[in-house]
């Protein structure tokens, strides 16, 4: 059976009251098929039914009530104008305060921005400081394992002094107590030669 345009509008008004968009998707779906075409062409009539019926109703009003309403249009208009001004004072003091609340923020902004500069100086300063003590310390180091070296140089160089001192000293003993067996051997020869000469004088004088 051929879908007609009265099916098409009736199924646009039951979409339309459930709170839905009539749209040609729905329409086909609601009608179990049909032409976009069809469904398309027959909307529009729809549409235009629709905007009818929704097309308030036009008459010139009565020349009272036209005055009466210019009275209160005034009178509105006044007072629209009052409110827009109270609410322009309201909205310029609160972009002031806005304003200077910015102002502010961007002071203290500033001002934690030169502490923060400050802050990074003094770190590096003392970054620098510690950097030249590290230096200095490092240099101590090197000059303190020179001298560790040179003082183990110089005790291995003692013990070796120490060492021929040692074997000097025993030299030395040894010559001094050949030294004293030879004198006392020089001493028993001139005692001994002292008495060959005595006997001898005494052999001569006997004779």
């Amino acid at each position: 059976m051929a879908i007609t345009t009265a099916d098409i509008h009736a199924a646009a008004d039951q979409i339309t009251a459930s709170g839905q968009q009539p749209t040609l998707a729905a329409l086909r779906a609601a009608l179990g098929g049909g032409s976009f075409t069809t469904i398309s062409e027959a909307m529009k009539s729809w549409k235009a039914a629709q905007q009818a019926a929704a097309a308030p109703l036009r008459e010139a009003a009565p020349a009272a009530v036209i005055e009466r309403m210019s009275e209160l249009a005034a009178e509105v208009w006044g007072v629209a104008i009052g409110m827009a001004n109270d609410r322009l004072a309201s909205e310029r003091e609160a972009l002031e305060s806005t304003r200077q609340e910015m102002e502010q923020a961007q002071q203290e902004a500033a001002e934690l921005a030169d502490q923060l500069a400050a802050d990074l100086d003094a770190a590096r300063a003392q970054i620098e400081q510690q950097a030249q003590t590290l230096e200095q310390a490092r240099q101590q180091a090197v000059q303190l394992a020179a001298a560790q070296e040179a003082a183990h140089t110089a005790q291995a160089a003692l013990r070796e002094a120490q060492k021929r001192s040692d074997g000097l000293s025993a030299l030395l003993e040894q010559e001094r107590a050949a030294t004293a067996a030879a004198q006392a051997k020089a001493e028993q020869a001139i005692a001994q030669a002292a008495r060959l000469e005595g006997m001898l004088e005494a052999f001569k004088a006997g004779r």
